[in-house]
């Protein structure tokens, strides 16, 4: 059954957006580009498994003082950033890394 809801949960959160269909001409643009997709992607995957061990449903208090703390301090992820993953990975909008991951 937790299986069934957390591919559920998966189906219907919004996933990182594509990149965008007309590349840049300019290769250092291309490769920001690139590295930003990247980073946000890795900041969605950071952000899926801090939802594991803390849910949406807690506040970011609880979020912060709980079992997510924890995390970050295994994994060697600023606090800041997990909850910033966090927000993206429920949201999938990268405003929520802005100032911490992006």
């Amino acid at each position: 059954m937790r299986a069934v809801v957390c591919q559920a949960v998966r189906d219907v959160r919004i996933a990182p957006p594509p990149p965008p269909v007309d590349p840049s001409a300019d290769p250092v643009v291309a490769a920001g580009r690139q590295l930003t997709d990247d980073l946000s992607a890795s900041a969605h995957a950071i952000g899926e498994l801090m939802l594991e061990v803390a849910p949406a449903y807690l506040s970011e208090t609880e979020a912060a003082t709980g079992v997510m703390a924890l995390l970050c301090e295994q994994i060697g992820e600023p606090l800041e950033h997990g909850l910033a993953a966090r927000r993206y990975a429920m949201s999938g909008d990268r405003r929520a890394l802005h100032g911490t991951v992006l």
